[in-house]
């Protein structure tokens, strides 16, 4: 399958007509500013380098947002592979898509110098589009800046997927619903009632700007399922869900998630926690948590309603 990337040009699409007509897509971060001493040697090394730089322009923002917005120009400029498929959302709400064909070109002294070529061939709509890349599409309109992996469209990121069963917590009711067939799904149905569980009375999932930039927000090693912050915004809490039973494996995977955020991600006098959210736990993930005190396990459940038609 082919990967699928929305790449918004400009808030609300702004810029999208202009780089349809010259045969670009272009990302506008951190304005005429030559990154390319900081490509080629990953995403990371990149954020690295370039962290700094964002912050120094914005001194508002903070690390959160900046290694949003230097992992997403990294990859509209250099992770988006030439033959891989773009969506341009446009201000009418409709969607140009096209094939990047060519890498990354640093146009100086003008106001888009961030550029990939591509083939634009056409226009659609949600309507057009399959049901998986519909919603994510349309979810991803309002909520990502730039660059974006459409999950379910052929994107090879992968997700990581918090200890003794007697700190087990109920993860709380919120909709009712005959099953959750997948891990997206899942996701999803969290991030829907995230207030009525009992995590969503402590932490709210991470915004910037109004938008909910803590689901899947990115990291080194893979998207952080939900990242969330206490309403005192003293915690950042990185939270793990495994569709059915959870192995120990998730324990290390949600450890490097919660370095990667005490690294990349923590103010000053703010510390990280970490949750995994399963639907069982066994003997061998308990033995795990019972050395990671600092990482809860929590069950969800499953309900099913049967309602009269009449």
């Amino acid at each position: 399958m082919t990967t699928a990337w929305v790449v918004l040009q400009g808030r609300g699409g702004q810029f999208a007509e202009e780089m349809i007509e010259a045969g670009y897509l272009s990302v506008v971060f951190i304005g005429d500013y030559d990154i390319r001493p900081h490509l080629g040697g990953g995403a990371e090394v990149f954020r690295g380098a370039m962290n700094s730089v964002y912050l120094e322009m914005h001194p508002e923002k903070t690390r959160v947002a900046a290694g949003l917005a230097m992992g997403n120009l990294w990859a509209a400029c250099e992770g988006i592979s030439e033959g891989d498929m773009v969506l341009a959302p446009k201000p009418d709400r409709t969607y140009q898509y096209g094939i990047v064909t060519g890498g990354y070109e640093y146009h100086a002294g003008t106001d888009l110098p961030h550029r990939r070529r591509v083939d634009w061939k056409g226009s659609t709509n949600r309507d057009d589009m399959s049901p998986t890349l519909a919603s994510t599409a349309w979810d991803t309109y309002d909520r990502v800046p730039a660059g974006f992996p459409l999950r379910g469209a052929g994107d090879a990121h992968a997700a990581g997927k918090p200890g003794p069963a007697d700190r087990a917590g109920d993860l709380g009711r919120g909709a009712g619903t005959a099953g959750l067939p997948d891990g997206e799904q899942l996701e999803d149905f969290l991030v829907h009632n995230w207030a009525s569980t009992s995590l969503g009375r402590e932490y709210d999932i991470y915004t910037e700007e109004g938008l909910p930039v803590g689901k899947q927000y990115p990291t080194d090693t893979g998207p952080m399922d939900i990242l969330a912050i206490s309403k005192d915004r003293t915690r950042l809490l990185v939270v793990e869900l495994k569709r059915g039973r959870a192995s120990d494996a998730v324990v290390g995977q949600l450890q490097r998630y919660m370095g990667f955020v005490q690294e990349a991600l923590l103010e000053p006098r703010q510390i990280v926690e970490g949750v995994i959210i399963a639907q069982e736990d066994d003997l061998r993930i308990r033995r795990a948590l019972s050395m990671a005190r600092n990482i809860p396990f929590m069950k969800y459940r499953v309900e099913f309603h049967l309602e009269s038609a009449g």
